[in-house]
This record gives C-alpha cells, structure tokens and sequence, in this order.
C-alpha cells in the first residue's frame, strides 16, 4: 500500500517525477575535459564521495579488526551503571580514544566515530525492549541520550564524524529506532532530518516506518501525559519538513537521487496520514462510537504558526492546496443523482466534526477567492466526491464572515456560464451549490426560494435570451425530477421561470411531470400549507402544516384586521385543503372566552364572509358549548414537554460556546458553535425558518406574552450571550473579542426568532428592567448595540399602543423599552445606557458605517445625556475631560459595579464628549422637553424644591442661551415658549391613546404636567409687556390644526376637537391677559383680533350649545379683558370700544356672555370694583339690560322703556337663553310675547332656536328634548308666516351681503350649519304646503336643502344623530325615514310650485349633480324642457333610486 501511494503522490509531482533524458544528462559535457593540475583536488573530493557512497563499514572494520582489539562502546562510558564508566569521561578523552581506535584500526575516525555513535543509540532505544510499541524515550534514556548528542556535536565540531556514515548506520539497526531519539538529533544540530531521511536505503520501507510512528505519535498526543509539549513539537517539525521537502517549488531538475527521494517521502507520508484521518471520518459517520485514532491529531498541522518559518508562504499553501484537492476527490463514488437526494444530510450541523474541523484549517490559509478558484478548478478538473466538496460548500458558508456573497457571485459565474455554452456540468453544481448553502438557514445565506425566484423569475433571467436556452433549464429540471426531494418541487411549480407565452407548453409539461413525481411521494400540492416553509428540510404533515398556518393567519389579522389574503385565496382555489385541514384546526373546540379575542373575532369575520360553512360553524359552537359545561373544576396539570431533550442538547452546545470565550477571536470555531446552535435552537422552537421575510413584527407593549416553550428557549440564548459576553470581557476588551457576538446576534435576528427575542427583551427591559443584575445589564446592552447596528436589514416593529404613525426601526424600538418616568426606570436608564454606549464605544466601527453615530442607538444617548444631568449636578458644571484612551467597560461587568461612577467617568471622557458634536445625537430642547414632560412627579427622584431648581437651570442657563444650531434657543425666549408649548402638546396628543382605555371622558383629555406649565407660565409673564403683531400661541395653535389636513374627514374632525380640546386647556392654564396683545389704534382698544379670528374659525366649532361659547373660555375672556384695559388711561372706554369690535369680527362672544350672564357678572363686577368704584362699563350694562328684558318678557311684563339700543340678534340671544332656561326649570313657556317682538329680533330668535334643534341631536344630555325645541321653533315659524316675514333667506345665508347672515354664520359652529337641511325638513310638516310653494324662493331652496341633506346622509353625518336620548321620541327625524319624506314632499312640491318658480332651474341642475333621476326628471318636466335619461342605466327613471 505504502508503494502505492508513493507513485500515486509522484504522479502529481510533475518534473520531479519525471527520469531526466540522456541528453540532459550529457547536458554541459560537450566539451571534453582535460586533466589539469588545477582539477587534481576535484578529483580527489570525487573519490572520496563515491567511495563513502558505497563504502561497508562493517566490512572494512572486520578486515582490520584483530582479537587483540577492543571496540570503544560510548553507551558504557556514559552509563553510570558500567563497570567500563569513566568517573568524568570528558569530550576529549572520549575523542582521542576514538582516535586511537581508530589509528590502530586503520580507518578513518568519522567512520569509525559513525559505527560506534549509532550502536551506543541502538543500546539506548532498545533497553525499551524490541517488542514495545513507542515513539518516547523514558527519563533514563533521554539522560543518556543527551550525553551521547554532547559528545557527538564534539566529535562534529573537530571533524571526528561523519555525518553521511551516521546516517547509514542508524538505518542499519531502525527497528530498534525511537523517534524522538531522532527528533534530538534533530534539533541539537547533530544530524538533520532531512539528511536522515536521505540516507535511507528503501523508499518503501521508510515511509512504512514513518506512518506507523508518526501514528503512534499522534496517540500520543491526544493522550493526557508529562510529555504533551514534546510530542506537539516532534509532531511540528516532522510536518513541517514534510511539508518544505514535498511542496517545495520544482525548479532544481539536477539533484542526485538521494534528493530527489526525499519529497517522494514526504508526499507519501502526508497522503497515508490523511488517507487515515478521511477513513476516520467515514467510519464515524457510519457509526457514531467508532474509533477515531490518530485523526483529531493529525488536524494539529494545519495550524497556520507552524509554518510561520518558512521562507515563502507558496510551500504551506501549495501544501494546503494539495490537501484540499485530494480530500475532494477521495473515494468519488457518489453520483450527482445521490448528491441530489442526500445533500440535506450533508448540513454543517450534521458533518463530522472531524471532517468541517479539516476544512477550517485548510481555509486558514487560503483567502476567500483563492478557494472558490480552487474549488472551481477541482470540480472542473476531477471526479469529485460530491458529498465532501458540499460538506466544503457548508463549512466555507459558516465559517468565512463574506462568505455569502462570494458564493452568490460564484453561482451567477456557473449559471451564466452554463447559458453561455449550455454546459450541463456548470448548471449541476450551480444547483447543488445554492441548495447547499441555503440549508445552512436564511441568516447565513438566502433560501433557495429566493434564490430561484430571482435567477428564473424574470425577463432578465439568463434563460430569457433564447428559446434554446428555455428548452435547456427545463430539460434539466426536468432530468432532475426523479431525484429531487418534495420541496424543491413545489417551489419550482409554485415559483415557475417566466417564459415567453409561445413556450408556455414547455412549463405546462414540466407542472405535469413534476405532479406526477409528487404523487408518487405520497405528496399532495392542494395539501400544501397557506405559509408553508418551502426551504425547509423534508415534509409537514397537513395537520401539524395547518395548526402552524392558523398561528401566522392570526397573526397578520390582528396587525391588519382583515382576512389575511392567502386564506382567501384558499378559500377558493384550494378548498380541499381549506376546508379539510384549515378551518377543522381554526376551529378546535374550546371554552370560549367571555370577552372575544382575537381567534373568535377571526372566525366571525370569516362567518361575515361566508368563508365557513354553516353546519360546520354550528358544529363548532356546539362543541364549544359542551366543553364548557365539561370544564374540569381544577386545572390538569400540565405534560412535560416533548422539547426537553431538544432544550437541554441546546443548554450543552450553548455551555460548550460560553466555555469557548477564553479565546474569542477564533472566528471558526464559533462559527461551528452557531450553526450547531441554530439547528438546535430550532430543533427545540418546533419551528423552521419562513421562505420569505417577515415585513414587519407586531408586539404589544402592554401585555407583551410568549409561550412557555418560546420563553425557554429565548431566556437560554439571552443568559448565555450575557454570560459569554461577560466571560469574553474578562480575557479581552470588546474591540478584540473577534465576531462571535455578530454571529449570534445574527442567529437570534432569524425570522420566527427576532419577534421571540424582542417580546422578551420588552418583558426585561420594560416590566423587569430595575431588578436586573449587572450581567444582565451589561449583556442585554451588547445585545441592543448590536441589534441597532443591524438594524437596516431588520424588519420594522409595530407597537400596541403605537408609539409613532410610522413602523420603529430597531433602534426606535429599542428606544420605546427605556421609559424615564419614575424613579426606579430613571436609575435603571442609567445602568442600561451608561453599558450601550461604553460598549459601542469599545466595538470597532462595521464595514457600512464607519462612523461611531451609525453604531449607537442616537435615543438611548440622549436619554443617557438627560438622565445624567437631572441626577448629578456635577455634570451640569462645564466637563472635565478625561484624557484616557479607552472607554472603561470591564469594570461594568462585575457584580459590584459602581453606576454611577460609571455615568460620570463616561460622560467626562473625552470620546464621548467628540460623541456628542453629532447633531443627530444632541440632546436639543425639544428632546429635553419630551423627556421631562413623561415624568410623574409623584414618583420621581427629584424632590419638588430640586425639580424647579433643575427646570430652571435647563431653561435659563442651559437651553435658552445656547445656540439654535446645537439645539438651544439663541437667547429668544419667545422661541423657547414656542418649543415648549409644541411639546407639551405634542406629548399629550402622544399618550392620548394610550389614556383613552382609561378614561372615557374624553373632554378630559390629557392631564398636562403642572411643573411644565408653571414655567410657561413663568415665561410668558416675562413676554406679556412685549407687543406683537399676531400671537404666538395663536399662530402655534394654527399651524397644528393645517398640519392635520391630508386625511380622512372623520379623522380630521375626531383630530381637531382633539386637538382644540387640548389649545382650549393650555389657553385657560394661562393668565387671561396673554389673550391680548396689547391696547393699540386709534381709537385704542385692548387688541385680541388674532384671538378673535381664532375664536370664530376653531374655538366656535367647539361649542354644542348654539350660538355660544362654553362657560370656561367665555369667562377666561372677560377677565382678561378687564385686566387688559385696566391698565389704560379709561378702562370703561377700551372696553366698550373693544366689545363693540367683537359686534362685528366675533359676535358668539357677546351671545356667550349672554348665555352665562348670571355667572359671570358677579365675576367682572368683583373684578371691576377691586380697581374702580365706577359702575361696569356700559357695553356690560348693555348686556345686563339686554338680560334684564328677556327675563321680563318671559314674565309676560314686558320693560319696552329699558329696551336695548344694540343689534337686534342680540335682544334675540338673551330672549332665546332666557326661554330655555323656563323650558328648563318650568318645563313650558308662553310665547304670546312675540307679538311684541319685531320683526329681525323674531328672525333672529327663529335662528337660534334651529341651532337648539339641532344641538338637541348633537349634544342630547347637555341640550333640552328635540320635542320641546321642535315645538318652541314651530309656533315661532307660525308667528314668522303670520307677520309675512321672509324667513327661508336663513337656509341660505353666505359670508357676504346684506341681511344678518353673515352674523348668524359666526353665531353657530360649522356642524350646526351642515346640519341646517335636517332642522329645515322637521319644520316643513307644520306649514301649509300650498302656502310655501308660492314663495318664489321656496324651491331654489328645498332642492339646495335636499342636495345638501342626501350628501350628509351619504357621507355618514346623519348617522350618529340617531342617539339613545332621540330613539322613539322624534320618529319624523330619524335620518332614513327624514330623507324619504324630504323626497317625497319636494316631489309632490314640485308639481304644484308657480312657474316663475323654474326659471333657474337649467343653472340649479347643472350645479348640481347629485341630484338623483326622479327629482331632475321632474324639474325638468315642469320647466318645459326634455327630461335626459340616464345613459349609464336602463332601469326607469320613476324607480326608487339605488340610495334606498
């Protein structure tokens, strides 16, 4: 065998194999050479090397040797024990005996020194014993043998031996030979190994001679023993000059023969040694508990720092090389068809060890692209054993960082090329490739469904050039049909290659024959699961397939509330499987829950859609019903899981990575730890990794829940990398701790692992973060780092309740688990972010972002900038800058770690500071805001006196005189009022959702913090004596209520009462006087037009009362009114001028007052008096009078004298609230008063009454019963048709004209006008319809008001008018039945109206398109014009209309 193997090694070593030619041999001899006195010594040392070449020792000494004459035995002189020992035998005495001998003998001393040398080595190995087995000499023998080396390196240093002769006299006695008497000889420079080596008489015999040593070597060393470092060096150097001999360059064709055996030798003995160690590993995986023998040894030469001395680094690599090739090509028996359908067992996780452990070393030598050029080569080049070089393919995926990308472009070379050519032999390992790394998980290399989706998916696919090229890649896939696993199958038919329509036949035969293949698997497309794994090794059964596609079906209903689309596509295309396996696991039977969650409301969405059968969903429920009444009284204890096993074979590989932290750097070995890890992991979770990425992740902040055997898994991978965090750190800063943390991290951010680790890390961080240990601390604070960093290529996260309108991004939502609002989250925020920022400050910058910002989640360091000034008030003194170089990390790791040391070391250092010149992560004012306004100043650190003590600080010494572009104020104050106002708001309208479950009065609002709002307060006091032209708060007001435009209506109209409600509660926490700007013009008055101009577009939308104001705002106003004009020269006159602007600009200011007259005037008047004695001024008086007569007239004792000299609408405000309160408190009211009244006040009256009707719908609790508004504004109407007063002019008021309409348009809020179609279809009943249709201007405005009432009933405003408090009182309004009857009547007006009534109505109709058929038909009729049929339909005009 050793034969064989020698010229099996030769073959490959090209000229050196080769015999030299006889002209090659003659080459330099053309000349002949005469002889010269010059070449006499030439000669000589000619001679004398033949003669030594092919002397016999033994011979020549027997010649010579008389009975007389004894041989010198150095191995008695140097034994204490002979009787023959010299007492001090020293190196000269020795040597001259030697000459003597010798000079007796006859012989040359070198020879006679040789003979002697190695017989004294032959006593010495063998007192071992010719039998025994070793390669290591005992104590006594290494004793021995290092006095024979001291002698023999004299006897050399004086000439006295002859190397050449040493060496053949050692091979004369090899079976008594112990290596590592070799290897001395070795390495104390008596004769070198490879001169040893050479000197050997048989090739065969010597490689035979070395194996066997060589293996009993590597025992050895795997052998716990006293001479572990002497058998790892004898190993090393024997390999190593095997290694320089073997694989040296060929470019010496002239050497000896002696020399040309040597690199025979050595190739010959590392091909045996590795032909052993491959054998190893194939009976290992044949039988797990086989005997490895010297092969885990033998991988120890593959380490890189033994051929650290080599001359070149060319001869290790060629070596390197050389190895990889044979170990591909050993054994090539598997065919591609078997590589095809065992590859799955073929996994890094499932490899030898033995065999990925080879592979690491040999890729330690070899860049990347060195080995896929190689790997190319061999495939090309030899038969391949197809097994190791795809057991390669996964070991290169694990263990090399680029790796993925590398093979990407490698398979696109191989596709590419096989098109190119239509080369078979590119496309099949294209194929094998691709599915062999895509086995090693999605997060080491992308799914062969991706993979394939997008290589044959579309037009730009290399088969899309040709229609040869087509019938290629289906001839090949279809050649592999009969060896391809199920999976791959389905992704091929559900993911086909885009081929042109006229070769769609080719596709159609493939579906065919890959469906046939299927059933004969056994395996059922149709069964095929709505989210089934179709990278994953092997074939679900549809009943566990099922169960896994109601979880993730689940899942997206609850993000979207809508039937997930595949359901719906099964439903239809694939209701076998639907309703045979789907719906049966949807529909498990259970105790229902009382309150519905999310499955029942699943299901009954589905039942909505006629998606679940009747009997079967009757079924269900009687099921349900059932166990319920069988519900055990106790609960069953719960079954020991089944994934124990799987979670203890997880604890034991995740202990064997911590135990691995002594030298993280070794980026291969962990690498192997990860993948074995990741097969684990989902080995335990029951779980395989999804086909395509999940968009994004849904978590729920508030009650964030994982599942028993989830929360396991993921608290092992949590606690272990913490550990190994913490182990790693206490052997190296984080900055040399190697990859391992990337690679784990990239484990836990897998697709159904990522929303695992981040629901947990929610439980920890939110729920537990304050009773975390420092290691946890520490750990979980890598884990953010590192999570942030590869946040980019994450899916975003959807919170419950949302945090933002927006998907988080990783660093968002790592961001959103550290709130700072009580004391214990603001002392854990310490600890969290003082670790984040120490660790990545430590952490080198990734390839991508070379920028430390990039690196560091930039919330977590604000929030770190915020919490450290609140709490130590040494860091708001200019810092100190600590000089040192590195950021302190291993003291955080210990269990006594001082936190707060910590914060101020780190906030001092000077790479944080440089940190902190980033915009993007200074702590501006606004952030600051944000961050103060969450905290409970119940539960906070700060006392109250050190909380104002800090809010003062941070305003007026930090924030306020810092500049804008390093996020301060610039010194205005005026912008800090406006920042702070905004974020106040801005906070509130934040957490509003969260308060809504909380608090059901939504008026209430969000309560806004008091030591914020104090210093508002504070500062806008120091801003009330500056006169600007337009408010500041107003003109904040304004553009936050534009900002909400862009959205739906409902949600515009929902977010602005929102938003006023929230305006309206900042204005009243304000001093009243901030209203007003100032006393300016001529004549002067208080100026608040900007508050006016708000007041009558927002704050009057707010009111539900008709035609006033609520009582907080009113009041809020007059105060500061008469502060405000207080101040001036004559306050009576500012506000008397100041009340008469509001006549005209804001008139809902004046009906306000009237409205709470009662309770306001002691109010002013107490006000009033404190400064002045004089009565209130007159237009107050005004108001009082105006008050004083309605309440006469309701008395029926009407004061005419003490009528008011003011607007008439006025008179007809007090008159009307006056009324309402009777109606209140008397329950009736006689109006026989307003035969009294004149005509505007009674038009007036009339509209303020239609407001209270339709206030009576809008706000049922606050407002009088519609029956009785409805009435009072009936007998008005009568008094308006008896007086022959115009009164349809109020359904059609505009801003401008003459009349009251404009006035009336600012007296009610925007609703109250939309709605004025429903009051006027309520009064219609109560008039003579023959009376109303000779008004002229009674159809314009019943056909306007029609339109107008069908468009709200359309756009759903008419739809909350319906209330509790309205239902079975007010039939005629209920919405519905209203618009029926609205039809109707105008029909029937229609006809009996004069004809000058239709002289616009071509304008009317073209203006208005809503208008439905029958109605225009019947316009148009009486106008004498053609009625237009509709072309879009053919159905009669005189049909209901599709409305109803």
């Amino acid at each position: 065998m050793a034969a064989s193997r020698v010229s099996a090694v030769s073959s490959d070593q090209g000229p050196r194999a080769l015999r030299r030619s006889w002209s090659e041999l003659l080459a330099g001899r053309a000349k002949r050479q005469r002889f010269g006195p010059e070449r006499s010594p030439t000669l000589k040392a000619a001679a004398v090397r033949l003669l030594r070449s092919h002397q016999d020792v033994d011979g020549l000494l027997l010649e010579v040797e008389g009975p007389q004459c004894e041989k010198l035995c150095l191995s008695d002189l140097i034994d204490c024990n002979s009787p023959k020992a010299c007492t001090n035998p020293s190196n000269s005495f020795i040597g001259s005996a030697l000459q003597d001998q010798a000079s007796r003998l006859g012989v040359p001393v070198g020879i006679l020194s040789a003979q002697v040398a190695a017989s004294s080595i032959r006593e010495i190995c063998g007192a071992i014993g010719p039998s025994s087995l070793t390669v290591l000499l005992t104590l006594e023998q290494k004793k021995k043998l290092s006095s024979l080396i001291e002698i023999a390196q004299y006897l050399l240093a004086n000439s006295m031996l002859c190397r050449r002769s040493f060496c053949q006299e050692l091979w004369k006695v090899q079976n008594s030979l112990v290596l590592e008497a070799v290897w001395h000889l070795h390495v104390q420079n008596v004769v070198s190994l490879q001169e040893l080596l050479e000197r050997h008489p048989d090739t065969r015999v010597l490689v035979a001679w070395l194996c066997k040593n060589l293996d009993l070597l590597c025992e050895q060393v795997e052998a716990p023993s006293l001479s572990s470092d002497i058998t790892r060096a004898m190993l090393a150097d024997f390999v190593r000059m095997f290694v320089l001999t073997g694989f040296q360059e060929k470019s010496d064709l002239r050497r000896d023969v002696e020399q040309e055996k040597l690199p025979q030798v050595s190739t010959a003995v590392l091909q045996s040694l590795l032909n052993t160690t491959l054998e190893a590993v194939t009976a290992s995986e044949q039988e797990a508990s086989a005997t490895l023998g010297p092969a885990p040894c033998w991988l120890r030469i593959f380490s890189g720092h033994n051929y650290g001395s080599t001359a070149t680094p060319e001869t290790p690599r060629r070596f390197f090389t050389h190895t990889l090739t044979q170990i591909l090509t050993h054994n090539p028996v598997l065919r591609v068809s078997d590589a095809i359908q065992r590859q799955r067992e073929w996994s890094f996780a499932r490899t030898s060890p033995l065999l990925s452990g080879l592979f690491h070393k040999l890729f330690m030598m070899l860049s990347p692209k060195e080995l896929l050029g190689h790997l190319q080569e061999v495939i090309d080049m030899h038969e391949v054993n197809w097994q190791h070089v795809l057991c390669c393919v996964s070991t290169l995926i694990i263990c090399l960082p680029d790796a993925q990308q590398l093979v990407t472009d490698w398979v696109a070379h191989l596709v590419s090329r096989a098109f190119e050519s239509f080369d078979l032999e590119s496309l099949v390992p294209a194929f094998l490739i691709v599915r062999q790394a895509a086995l090693e998980g999605p997060n080491m290399f992308p799914p062969y469904v991706d993979w394939f989706k997008a290589t044959f998916g579309s037009a730009r696919g290399p088969h899309a050039h040709s229609k040869k090229a087509v019938v290629f890649l289906f001839t090949f896939l279809s050649d592999l049909v009969p060896f391809e696993g199920p999976q791959y199958l389905k992704v091929h038919m559900l993911y086909p290659p885009l081929v042109p329509e006229r070769l769609r036949p080719l596709l159609t035969d493939y579906v065919t024959l890959a469906r046939t293949r299927l059933a004969d698997l056994k395996v059922s497309i149709e069964d095929m699961g709505l989210y089934e794994d179709l990278s994953s090794a092997g074939s679900t059964q549809p009943h566990s397939q099922a169960l896994q596609d109601v979880e993730r079906a689940l899942e997206v209903f609850a993000h979207t509330g809508k039937i997930p689309a595949p359901v719906m596509e099964a439903s239809i295309f694939r209701r076998p499987y639907y309703l045979s396996h789907f719906l049966p696991a949807l529909l498990t039977p259970r105790v229902l829950p009382k309150i519905p969650d999310l499955r029942v409301a699943f299901i009954e969405s589905l039942k909505r859609a006629d998606k679940i059968p009747l009997s079967l969903y009757s079924s269900y429920h009687q099921a349900c019903s059932t166990a319920e009444e069988k519900k055990p009284e106790t609960p069953m204890e719960a079954e020991p899981s089944c994934a124990e096993g799987a979670l203890g074979a997880l604890e034991a590989v995740l202990g064997a990575l911590r135990d691995g932290m002594t030298e993280p750097m070794q980026h291969d070995v962990v690498s192997a730890h990860i993948a074995i890890i990741s097969d684990r992991v989902h080995t335990a979770l029951g779980l395989r990794e999804d086909d395509v990425a999940t968009p994004k992740i849904q978590l729920d902040l508030l009650a964030p829940e994982l599942k028993r055997p989830e929360q396991e898994v993921v608290d092992l991978l949590l606690t272990n990398f913490c550990q190994s965090l913490v182990a790693a750190s206490s052997f190296a800063p984080p900055h040399s701790q190697g990859s391992w943390a990337v690679l784990l991290v990239k484990l836990l951010c897998g697709h159904k692992l990522l929303p695992l680790v981040l629901t947990r890390l929610c439980q920890l961080l939110l729920y537990q973060g304050p009773h975390l240990s420092a290691f946890h601390v520490v750990g979980l604070a890598a884990l953010a780092v590192h999570l942030a960093r590869s946040g980019p290529g994450l899916p975003h996260v959807d919170l419950n309740p949302p945090a933002s309108t927006q998907s988080l991004s990783m660093a968002e939502f790592l961001d959103n688990l550290l709130p700072c609002r009580t004391r214990d989250s603001l002392l854990f925020c310490v600890r969290f972010c003082t670790a984040v920022i120490s660790y990545a400050l430590c952490r080198p910058p990734s390839k991508s972002d070379a920028t430390v910002p990039s690196q560091v989640p930039p919330g977590l360091v604000k929030k770190f900038q915020f919490v450290v000034l609140r709490l130590f008030s040494e860091a708001r003194e200019p810092p100190c800058v600590d000089t040192v170089e590195d950021v302190p990390w291993r003291p955080l790791c210990l269990p006594s770690a001082d936190w707060t040391l910590a914060a101020l070391c780190l906030w001092r250092h000077k790479v944080f500071q440089e940190l902190l010149r980033e915009k993007e992560l200074q702590l501006t004012y606004r952030d600051w805001l944000q961050l103060e306004l969450g905290i409970e100043p119940q539960d906070d650190l700060l006392s109250d006196t050190e909380r104002r003590d800090f809010h003062q600080w941070a305003i007026h010494q930090h924030y306020l005189p810092k500049p804008v572009a390093v996020g301060g104020c610039g010194g205005d104050l005026e912008a800090a009022c406006s920042v702070l106002t905004e974020a106040m708001m801005d906070f509130c309208t934040s957490s509003w959702s969260c308060d809504l479950l909380e608090k059901s009065d939504v008026s209430r609002g969000c309560m806004v913090n008091r030591d914020i709002l104090s210093r508002l307060q504070e500062m806008l006091l120091d801003l009330e004596q500056v006169n600007t032209a337009e408010h500041f708060l107003v003109g904040i007001f304004r553009r936050r209520l534009q900002a909400l435009e862009g959205v739906s209506a409902v949600t515009v109209h929902l977010l602005r009462q929102q938003e006023l409600l929230l305006q309206k509660r900042i204005l009243l926490a304000l001093p009243p006087t901030l209203l007003f700007t100032g006393i300016q013009g001529k004549p002067a008055t208080a100026d608040c037009g900007q508050f006016l101009q708000f007041i009558c577009s927002e704050l009057r939308n707010l009111c539900h009362h008709g035609g006033a104001l609520t009582h907080d705002i009113t009041a809020h106003f007059f105060r500061g009114l008469l502060s405000t004009c207080l101040r001036g020269q004559d306050p009576a006159l500012l506000v008397d001028l100041t009340l008469s602007t509001c006549q005209t600009k804001c008139p809902i200011i004046l009906t306000s007052a009237l409205l709470w007259w009662p309770r306001l005037e002691p109010v002013l008047v107490c006000q009033w008096r404190r400064h002045l004695k004089s009565p209130l001024p007159r237009a107050l008086q005004e108001l009082a009078e105006a008050q004083d007569l309605a309440k006469s007239f309701i008395s029926l004792h009407p004061n005419l004298s003490g009528a008011s000299s003011g607007p008439s609408w006025v008179s007809a405000a007090a008159l009307y609230f006056t009324m309402q309160q009777a109606l209140r408190e008397q329950g009736k009211v006689e109006l026989t008063i307003l035969d009294c009244l004149g005509q505007e006040v009674l038009l007036s009256l009339f509209f303020f009454s239609i407001t209270g009707l339709i206030s009576g719908h809008l706000a049922p609790d606050e407002a009088l019963s519609p029956l009785k508004v409805l009435d009072t504004c009936t007998k008005i109407l009568g008094y308006l048709e008896r007086k022959k007063v115009p009164w349809l002019g109020l359904f059609q008021l505009t801003e401008t004209g003459p009349g009251p309409g404009p006035v009336f348009l600012h007296l009610a809020s925007d609703q109250h006008i939309r709605l004025l179609p429903l009051a006027f279809f309520s009064l219609l009943p109560s008039l003579d319809p023959d009376t109303l249709v000779r008004k002229d201007a009674f159809l314009q405005v019943a056909v306007g008001m029609y339109l107008k009432l069908t468009r709200l009933f359309v756009a759903g405003e008419t739809h909350d008018l319906l209330t509790p408090a309205t239902h079975g009182q007010l039939d005629q309004l209920h919405p519905l039945e209203l618009l029926t009857k609205a039809r109707l009547f105008l029909l029937r007006s229609i006809s009996r109206c004069p004809e000058q009534s239709f002289l616009n109505v071509t304008e009317l109709l073209a203006t208005d398109e809503d208008l439905d058929p029958e109605v225009s038909a019947a316009l148009l009729s009486r106008s004498g014009q053609p009625a237009l049929r509709d072309p879009r339909s053919d159905e009669d005009l005189y049909q209901e209309p599709q409305l109803f």
